[in-house]
C-alpha cells in the first residue's frame, strides 16, 4: 500500500504542476474594441458583406488589386506591398472571416469556396467590374478559386507560395489533408487533437507563434518582436481562436478548372518554403497556361513580408510598371484594364 500511496502522490504532483503551467499560459480573448484601437488605421473600413463586417484597407487609386492573406495571418502581411503598389494601383487588402479585425462569422463560412464568394461579393459591392488578384498561401487558393469561377473578372493572377496546386494533397499551412509529403505544419496536428484544441482555446503560448514565424521565414533572424506581437494579438482577438478551430475542421471545398485560367499569371515562391515546398510552384506553372515563375532562393513562405522590396519589384514589373533608373521621370505603366 505504501508504494500505491507514493504513486498517487507523484501523479497528484504532476497534475497540479500541469494545472499550474496551464494557468501561467492562460490568455483571455482581447476585446474587439481594444484590437481596433491598436490596429485600425485611417485607411481601414468595415464593409458589411452578407452579415459579416469585413475589415478592408484601401490605399492608392487606379486599377484595383485584391491582396489575399494566408491562414493564421491578416491583411497586415501586405503592409509593405500596399505602400509600394499604391502609387500606381488601388490596393484592397482584407481580413478573411476568422482572422484579424474581421473576427468570426456567426455562420462559420470558412472554406475556400466561401472565401472566394465573399471576395466576389465585396467586389460587386465596390462596383469593381474587373480587378487584379494576388494571394499568399490560403489566399492563393482563394485567388485560384475566384479566377476559375469568374475568369472574366480577373485581369491578372499572382500566386505567392500558394496552396491549391493540382495533384495529390499535401499538408500545408492551409491544408487539412492527411498526407505529410514535403514538410508539415505541426500546429495542425495540435489543433486536430480534441484535447489540445480545447487547451489552445484558452492557453495560447506566445512562443508557439515565434516558432511558427521562424519556420515560415527563410532567414529566422528577420522575424521581429513586433511581427510576433501582431500575429499573436490578432489571434487572441475575441472569437478568432474558436473560429480557427472551426475553420480547420471545415472541408476546403475547392474545385479549380485550370483550363479557365487564361489571364496573365505570375507565380512567386520562396525557395526555402518548408510549409508549401517549391515543387508545388512547378506543378502550378505546368497547370496554368503561360504562367511565369520566379523563385527567391533564400526566402521562405511569406516573401512579401520577408523580402518585400525584391518580391514587389517582380510584381510591379509583371504589372507593367517600369523600374525607374532616372527618378526625374515618371515610371511607365502598362494597364491590363480594357
Amino acid at each position: 500500500m505504501i508504494w500505491l500511496k507514493r504513486i498517487l502522490k507523484v501523479l497528484a504532483g504532476l497534475i497540479l504542476s500541469c494545472l499550474f503551467f496551464l494557468l501561467l499560459l492562460f490568455r483571455g480573448d482581447i476585446p474587439k474594441e481594444e484590437i481596433d484601437e491598436k490596429y485600425f488605421t485611417p485607411q481601414s473600413h468595415y464593409i458589411e458583406v452578407d452579415g459579416i463586417n469585413v475589415h478592408v484597407r484601401f490605399m492608392g487609386e487606379g486599377d484595383p488589386i485584391f491582396l489575399l492573406h494566408g491562414s493564421f495571418s491578416s491583411l497586415h502581411t501586405w503592409d509593405a506591398w500596399q505602400r509600394e503598389l499604391s502609387p500606381y494601383f488601388l490596393t484592397i487588402s482584407l481580413d478573411f472571416p476568422g482572422h484579424g479585425l474581421t473576427g468570426p462569422d456567426p455562420e462559420k463560412r470558412y472554406n475556400t469556396a466561401e472565401y472566394a464568394d465573399l471576395v466576389l461579393r465585396l467586389a460587386e459591392k465596390l462596383n469593381l467590374e474587373k480587378f487584379h488578384l494576388a494571394g499568399n498561401s490560403m489566399g492563393g487558393a482563394v485567388a485560384l478559386q475566384i479566377a476559375s469561377n469568374r475568369p472574366d473578372k480577373v485581369l491578372t493572377l499572382n500566386l505567392v507560395d500558394a496552396a491549391g496546386a493540382p495533384g495529390p494533397e499535401v499538408r500545408t499551412l492551409d491544408s487539412t489533408a492527411t498526407q505529410t509529403r514535403g514538410g508539415g505544419a505541426w500546429i495542425f496536428k495540435l489543433a486536430a487533437n480534441p484535447v489540445f484544441s480545447k487547451v489552445l482555446l484558452k492557453c495560447t503560448p506566445k512562443f508557439l507563434f515565434a516558432m511558427n514565424m521562424k519556420q515560415v521565414y527563410g532567414d529566422p533572424e528577420k522575424v521581429t518582436d513586433q511581427d510576433i506581437e501582431r500575429y499573436y494579438e490578432l489571434m487572441l482577438r475575441e472569437g478568432n481562436r474558436q473560429a480557427t478551430l472551426d475553420r480547420l475542421s471545415t472541408p476546403r471545398s475547392m474545385k479549380v478548372d485550370f483550363d479557365r485560367l487564361t489571364m496573365p499569371t505570375l507565380i512567386l515562391w520562396g525557395g526555402k518554403d518548408t510549409w508549401i515546398p517549391v515543387s508545388q510552384a512547378y506543378i502550378l506553372e505546368k497547370a496554368i497556361p503561360g504562367a511565369n515563375l520566379v523563385v527567391f532562393e533564400n526566402a521562405g513562405h511569406v516573401p512579401m513580408e520577408e523580402i518585400p522590396t525584391e518580391s514587389v519589384a517582380e510584381y510591379l514589373s509583371f504589372l507593367g510598371v517600369e523600374v525607374r533608373k532616372d527618378y526625374l521621370h515618371a515610371p511607365k505603366l502598362i494597364t491590363y484594364a480594357d
